[in-house]
């Protein structure tokens, strides 16, 4: 019997150790249900998705404190007591009528504490739990608990369910790693036959030795009995014992993941020797083999099956962890409709409704611990004693809890361990920037898991086997550590080029071709309310705030087809699917915000590059035009494009048909260079194929004024914002390289911006396009005035660049050099002539061409 703790609970985010008494008075703490978190983190600049806001924001790390008065339910003599909390983070302290019950050094797994001493049964209780998310440090209460470090935020608080729970005397062990004490493994499984082996860990907390038998009933869902049987177990006083059996299944239908969840109920009870049942648990059990090979990728039942799946983390806009069942639910329902078949439980362990909800759809799980990136603190060499402990513990509570899941397929011992002495700087605090060797801990994590579950393999994820570093660097190969190595890698984003990452896993793959690998993330960020006009103009701004959601689309858009085009994967997970909190960044258009998901904070809101993947993985008819959130355009020509799963996309703009697209390549159909009316530009896209109809339609805008406009911010990935005027970012280029006048954002430090003098374009002006390269620009044909700007440097070579106008010479040997002894704007404003476009060529001469800003407006 249980009963579910969660109203008339007092909170206070405070260390008031006066408050484990039971005649404290708490009357002025605040009132709160559980879950519980007192954190919230996180929120969008621009205030148009989400609750939080800058004055909401609770960022406090340190020990809050729970109380609870309560009536325990009178219970059967000899009966046991005990309260079951599903994760307090991350140390927890617990308390019932002043009696210390004990500790819990973990934020995220299930732990129960014997209560039956301290309960007054049919009276008034009062229960007591300290809780304390400090962050780690040499000395601190959470310097030996994992995390040590991470990319996101450890909220505190009662964030998941507490419950009080009564067993009789014999009982299944309920002090077994929070796990519930029967552990079913399918041993094979065919259509002719699965064979199914239990063992149950039977507690006798009473004083007489007794005779007890163990039923097992695996029933169907119309509650038809598939296999059972029945063990004899002999246990003695105060003693604890297993029971062992064996289950076989005629024709069982089995796991078959997306396709057909089937679920079985598996129910163990413990009986005495009068026939009187003693315990009884029921949980669904999914029938099914996995396996894991480096050419086929992932087995299912024997055959291959492709996982196509997210990252996750729990928390949510308004919430932070403290986030419901019906919440979890709503975030599968977006991952399935998107059309993943997999989930990476990301960083830690997440709760039983996940896993419950999993096992319900069909969907393959990755759970972790939370070891990530950090395993000392202070410079130490190796890891303390205490903190292997806990990694220990939290690896043994992560298998047990979750053993008996049919989605859950892998354990993972670590995340981006391998970053060697190239630790980013979000993470140099914990570990002082010192190289230590975390092949010791992973092998012996490693060898735990195998121990705890041979029959699941274990995995890691590392940042950094393979890439590119200065020959200082050095970086441990840790991917051997595991059964099954996962790369976590971001080309086009952190380091390299997009098209490097297809290569790159055939490296990984040639260095270990016996070990089965997956992309265990990838991805990039994408802000709402961020836009470029071309993402090749420039860089993302992968710590800073230029992060357009056209970028992310194209990280996404040129990723996918490199992973499709490699089926020896056994898993590709895309990272993220939603964003999270996280204190380190200050990107995009989010502060505290990791902006990489596909859809936003509020779990609601989703970005173009989630309708990319529906269009690949979702055989369900649809069609989204893209850049809808870029309304007021700041160019009159423009490509468009749309995802589309149907085997013809037509294009209308404002009623009149732009053409038809058949069978797009990736599900991307492209209008280049389409010409945009002024004012208002109705877009509508309709889908056709064998599957059905749909359509999209979105509404953009164009100023009357950008009709024959031009204003180009070159070398901007983003376009500044314009003195009197819109800028687009750079666009319609040819050769050249965008830099920036500016130093870059890194983790906790913004851009550093250069002075420019003589312009009020400053932001403008800072960023430019180097090397020899050309412009050609679309506008209505008729005269205008073309204005080039440029950042003159002191000390500028002579000799100057050349410049040519629909190629003829403009400017000859034109002189970059300041006239004074700081950078300074120089404008030069030329008359020129469109025939339906402008063709502008930049020349190197003593030193290399650069332009700022290129403006074309009509002449008088």
């Amino acid at each position: 019997m249980s009963e579910v703790l969660d109203d008339g609970w007092r909170f206070k985010g405070e260390d008031i150790v006066e408050a484990v008494s039971p005649a404290f008075d708490d009357a002025a703490w605040e009132s709160v249900t559980v879950p519980h978190t007192w954190n919230r983190v996180g929120y969008y600049l621009h205030g148009q998705v989400g609750t939080n806001s800058p004055e909401a924001l609770n960022k406090m790390q340190g020990a809050g404190w729970y109380r609870l008065k309560f009536t325990a339910p009178r219970a059967a003599k000899g009966s046991q007591s005990w309260l079951e909390f599903d994760a307090a983070s991350k140390v927890a302290k617990v308390w019932l009528n002043g009696v210390f019950l004990g500790e819990h050094r973990g934020g995220f797994s299930r732990f129960r504490l014997d209560a039956t001493q301290a309960i007054k049964e049919g009276k008034g209780n009062v229960l007591v739990v300290r809780v304390d998310n400090s962050k780690p440090a040499a000395g601190s209460p959470t310097a030996d608990v994992l995390p040590l470090s991470g990319d996101f935020f450890v909220h505190g608080g009662l964030y998941r369910p507490v419950r009080l729970v009564t067993t009789d005397s014999i009982h299944i062990d309920m002090a077994d790693h929070g796990g519930p004490g029967v552990y079913a493994k399918t041993v094979s499984a065919d259509a002719a036959e699965a064979v199914i082996d239990l063992r149950t860990r039977i507690v006798n907390a009473s004083a007489r030795r007794s005779k007890l038998s163990v039923r097992a009933v695996l029933a169907d869902r119309q509650g038809q009995v598939a296999a059972s049987s029945v063990t004899p177990l002999m246990l003695g006083a105060n003693a604890l014992g297993e029971s062992t059996a064996s289950l076989k299944v005629t024709a069982p239908r089995l796991w078959q993941g997306t396709v057909d969840p089937y679920l079985y109920d598996l129910t163990l009870e413990i009986i005495d020797a009068k026939g009187t049942v003693r315990d009884r648990l029921t949980q669904k059990f999914g029938i099914r083999t996995m396996a894991f090979d480096a050419d086929r990728g992932f087995l299912l039942n024997g055959a291959p099956y492709k996982l196509r799946g997210v990252g996750y983390h729990q928390d949510r806009d308004g919430k932070g962890w403290a986030i419901s069942r019906a919440d979890v639910e709503e975030d599968v329902a977006t991952i399935r409709e998107m059309g993943a078949n997999s989930i990476r439980l990301t960083h830690y362990q997440h709760g039983q409704d996940i896993h419950e909800i999993a096992d319900r759809e069909g969907i393959v799980l990755w759970d972790e611990i939370p070891l990530v990136s950090s395993w000392t603190l202070g410079g130490k060499r190796d890891a303390d004693p205490a903190l292997v402990a806990n990694a220990r513990q939290q690896l043994s509570e992560l298998i047990r809890q979750n053993h008996n899941h049919a989605a859950s397929a892998i354990w993972s011992i670590a995340n981006e361990v391998d970053f060697g002495n190239s630790l980013p700087a979000f993470l140099t605090g914990a570990t002082d920037g010192k190289q230590t060797d975390p092949m010791p801990l992973l092998g012996e994590l490693h060898a735990l898991a195998r121990q705890e579950d041979p029959s699941r393999p274990t995995a890691l994820a590392t940042c950094c086997e393979g890439r590119l570093f200065a020959s200082d660097i050095a970086i441990p190969t840790t991917a051997v550590a595991a059964d099954l190595g996962g790369a976590n890698r971001y080309f086009g984003w952190y380091f390299g080029q997009p098209a490097d990452l297809g290569p790159h896993l055939d490296a990984l793959r040639a260095r270990r071709p016996q070990q089965p690998l997956a992309v265990t993330e990838y991805g990039a960020g994408g802000s709402l309310s961020i836009h470029t006009d071309n993402v090749l103009g420039a860089p993302a701004d992968s710590r800073g705030r230029a992060q357009p959601e056209e970028y992310e689309s194209y990280i996404h858009e040129t990723a996918l087809p490199q992973l499709d085009a490699r089926p020896w994967l056994y898993a590709t997970w895309l990272w993220n699917s939603f964003d999270f909190a996280t204190t380190v960044r200050a990107e995009g258009d989010g502060q505290d915000i990791n902006t990489k998901g596909l859809v936003a904070y509020d779990h609601k809101t989703r970005k173009d590059a989630y309708y990319f993947y529906k269009a690949n993985w979702n055989a369900e008819p649809m069609v989204h035009i893209t850049g809808r959130r870029y309304v007021d355009r700041a160019n009159g020509v423009t490509d468009i494009q749309a995802y589309s799963n149907l085997d013809r996309t037509e294009l209308f703009l404002n009623g009149r048909s732009l053409g038809t697209r058949e069978n797009c390549a990736n599900r991307i159909c492209i209008w280049p260079q389409v010409t945009l009316d002024t004012g208002k530009n109705e877009l509508r896209a309709v889908g056709q194929g064998v599957a059905g109809k749909v359509e999209d339609q979105i509404v953009w805008n164009l100023a009357p004024e950008k009709r024959n406009h031009v204003a180009i911010d070159v070398g901007a990935l983003v376009a500044a914002k314009g003195k009197g005027r819109q800028l687009g970012s750079d666009n319609w280029f040819a050769g050249g390289t965008a830099a920036s006048f500016d130093k870059p954002a890194d983790y906790g430090r913004p851009a550093a911006p250069a002075a420019i003098f003589g312009s009020e374009e400053r932001d403008a002006m800072a960023t430019y396009r180097r090397g020899s390269f050309s412009y050609a620009i679309p506008v209505p044909a008729g005269r205008y005035a073309l204005r080039l700007w440029f950042v003159g440097q002191p000390g500028e070579k002579p000799g100057g660049i050349d410049v040519l106008v629909n190629g003829k010479p403009a400017l000859k040997s034109f002189s970059l050099r300041a006239e004074i002894d700081q950078p300074t704007a120089i404008v030069k404003t030329l008359p020129v002539t469109s025939d339906g476009g402008v063709r502008i060529e930049f020349r190197a001469g003593s030193g290399e061409a650069r332009v700022s800003l290129i403006e074309l407006e009509p002449s008088e």
